[in-house]
């Protein structure tokens, strides 16, 4: 029990007695579960649940929180189920640790699809309950901490996911601090020697500038305390990841983004943020569009401040941040902050919660447009805006978009119908072009039309998940009813004097059953697309492709045919070099479109097991009535006399057998061993050849190859 009493200590702050006794439970089983295992570093593996829930404890959440974080592994890595840790400590744990464990037991393409269903997987459980992501990100931080055990390729691929997807995710949920942790260790992992070469320019910096620094922040604090009110005045520092990004994004050099003295006050009210935004105006002269009121609109996490950028002494940049101390809490801890759930489940929303809900929502939506789980994890991606800006509709209710969004976002940020009757747009009450980026602070105005719709071109400037997947959407049901309509003209001419309707509804039935469709619109979309042949879906409608019961002592004789195939008049038939099929082979083939019918035989190796897919492969039969030669491969082993291969090419021709190919190869033992492709007519004339081979002088095996 020695690693749980650090954190015992810690959650006995602020957690009931009874509370602290039940996240104990939970440590034990959790140690008694990952008892045998160990972490890359040779620790044992239960130092990592304990690390990640002590992350958790210090933004002082909830006992069940606490639990999920310690049992987070079991269900993933040891022989418990979701039910067993119901059974030990309830539903509400159990679905947490369900939403954060891998789908590991289910077999996936590749590592890429692996991770996107994974990851979807995890968003929607989030959007379940949001402490599934907290669970998430505290993992993640810790992982990110003890990186240095594992091997360089999977240090970076793990550092590269974090940067991307974790990081930005604590930062869509306004939790900096997690975020600032994983940005640097992030970069630093994936970047060692960058990560190095900036952090020793950054301290250089600061003793250089330290003078400076501190006669700017006496300034400031004096002209607030003049006018009494109380302030916490603090330099406030870059991390090293954001100097890097803003020298890459914006391509500055080192000494353009150190050159910029930042200054944080935090006060005891708003209205106190907005008198000392005046003083500092007073002090030194403003840069008039640098200033931003996040107060009175909040970022889409909840982040509330007031941002003035000012000249200062000798001409150097200033920039200053105005926030109470409930936003200061706010702006580090994000949703986890003020965390209070009380017992019968609810909790008392903060800003930061109430628009990480709204982002849950969002996700929902996402989950029911998007086709696939990589489409869903781009999509989530892209809502991770880094930045924001704010326009107005017409009444004045403010829309908030991504930096670059156009008139297009807009609308469908308004309303998916908007967006997909949308023909123009006006601006401030003037015509704007639909592809131009909208500013801060503009009122738009949406032109429809019940005969509007949706341009493809459009998907190259819109920026917004929900206005790229409305867009794509429509285009998909339009391009599905024209797919239905020409695949349904397809089979029509296919079937030539046959009427779809004429056809047996259970026939229709047992094709879509076949061809795994699940109602006869779908397969006809299918040939529309290309993806199945009209003709080949024809024949099995008409059962052309069936076995034979007309083979009777009576049957009157049929005319010769150009067709080797029952039903493939009109169709490309090719002939699968690996078996080369011949009249008599049991054979099946699979239609592709542009390459027509593919034929082989059943015993093929190439296709074993093709009962199991009958949507891609069928059993057909040969037409008798076909006078035409077929290749096929045999082998034949020879002793290695002189005239040998004269005699078995001569026998050959005598049984009205053309070769076309044959290679020889000597072996050690004096034997040739000759390989020949030949044509015949079927396998009786096959048969007979092979016979004839057989009695030669020398001949010691003859065999058909498979």
């Amino acid at each position: 029990m020695y690693l749980f009493e650090g954190l015992k200590n810690q959650i006995s702050a602020y957690l009931p007695a009874e509370q602290v006794s039940l996240v104990q439970q939970a440590y034990v089983v959790a140690r008694d579960a990952h008892a045998p295992q160990t972490r890359s570093s040779g620790e044992p593996y239960i130092t990592h649940p304990v690390a990640v829930t002590s992350i958790l404890a210090e933004m002082r959440m909830d006992h069940e929180t606490l639990m999920a974080a310690l049992l987070h592994d079991v269900i993933e890595d040891t022989d418990y189920s979701k039910e067993d840790l119901a059974r030990l400590f309830g539903d509400t744990v159990a679905e947490l640790v369900q939403g954060v464990s891998k789908l590991d037991k289910v077999k996936f393409k590749d590592y890429q699809e692996f991770e996107a269903t994974n990851l979807q997987k995890m968003f929607m459980a989030m959007t379940q309950d949001i402490r599934v992501i907290l669970i998430k990100l505290a993992d993640r931080t810790h992982n990110m901490r003890t990186l240095g055990a594992l091997r360089p390729e999977k240090r970076r691929r793990i550092a590269k996911e974090t940067l991307e997807l974790y990081a930005p995710i604590a930062n869509r949920l306004g939790i900096h601090n997690i975020k600032n942790e994983l940005e640097d260790l992030g970069f630093q992992a994936l970047y060692p020697m960058r990560y190095r070469a900036l952090g020793s320019a950054v301290k250089l910096a600061r003793g250089n500038r330290r003078e400076l620094l501190e006669k700017v922040q006496n300034e400031i604090r004096s002209r607030i305390s003049d006018a009494g009110i109380e302030a916490d005045v603090s330099g406030r520092e870059k991390h090293l990841y954001s100097i890097y990004r803003k020298m890459k994004n914006k391509e500055l050099m080192f000494n353009d983004v150190m050159d910029i003295y930042a200054f944080r006050v935090v006060v005891n009210s708003v209205d106190n943020c907005y008198r000392i935004l005046g003083l500092v105006h007073n002090l030194y002269k403003p840069i008039e569009i640098r200033f931003k009121d996040y107060i009175a609109i909040p970022k889409q996490n909840g982040y509330q401040s007031l941002h003035t950028s000012l000249i200062g002494p000798h001409g150097i940049p200033v920039e200053i941040q105005m926030r109470t101390r409930e936003m200061d809490e706010m702006a580090d801890k994000g949703i986890a902050a003020h965390w209070m759930y009380k017992s019968n489940g609810e909790h008392k929303d903060t800003t930061a919660q109430i628009r990480a809900h709204r982002w849950m929502q969002s996700l929902l939506e996402l989950q029911q447009s998007a086709g696939t789980s990589y489409e869903f994890v781009e999509n989530v991606k892209s809502e991770l805006y880094p930045e924001e800006l704010y326009v107005f509709t017409p009444k004045g209710k403010i829309v908030e978009l991504p930096i670059g969004a156009t008139a297009v976002d807009f609308a469908y940020a308004v309303h998916t119908d908007v967006g997909n009757r949308c023909v123009g747009a006006k601006v401030d009450r003037r015509p704007y072009s639909l592809s131009k980026p909208l500013e801060t602070g503009q009122t738009v105005e949406i032109i429809t039309s019940p005969g509007g719709k949706p341009n493809a071109n459009w998907l190259n400037y819109v920026v917004t998940s929900r206005a790229i997947l409305g867009i794509r959407n429509y285009l998909k049901r339009q391009q599905q009813n024209e797919a239905i309509s020409l695949g349904k003209r397809l089979l029509t001419s296919a079937l030539g004097e046959v009427k779809l309707e004429d056809i047996a509804v259970d026939r229709i039935e047992q094709v879509l059953k076949n061809v795994h469709q699940q109602s006869f619109d779908a397969l006809c979309s299918e040939i529309g697309l290309g993806n199945q042949l009209p003709v080949a879906i024809a024949r099995r409608l008409l059962g052309e492709f069936e076995a034979d019961d007309t083979s009777g002592k009576n049957s009157s004789p049929l005319p010769k045919s150009n067709a080797f195939i029952v039903g493939s008049e009109g169709m490309l038939v090719t002939f699968a070099k690996c078996c080369r099929p011949i009249p008599g082979d049991e054979i099946v083939a699979n239609a592709t479109p542009g390459k027509g019918l593919n034929v082989h035989r059943s015993d093929c190796r190439n296709i074993k097991g093709w009962e199991r897919d009958p949507a891609k492969f069928f059993p057909i039969r040969w037409d008798n009535t076909s006078d035409k030669q077929f290749l096929c491969d045999i082998r034949v082993f020879i002793i290695n006399r002189q005239g040998v291969l004269a005699k078995l090419t001569t026998l050959l021709a005598s049984q009205n057998s053309n070769i076309q190919d044959l290679v020889t190869d000597d072996r050690d033992t004096g034997e040739y061993v000759i390989k020949i492709t030949l044509s015949v007519q079927d396998r009786v004339h096959l048969a007979n050849v092979m016979r004839k081979i057989r009695v030669l002088p020398d001949v010691q095996k003859v065999y058909r190859r498979k």
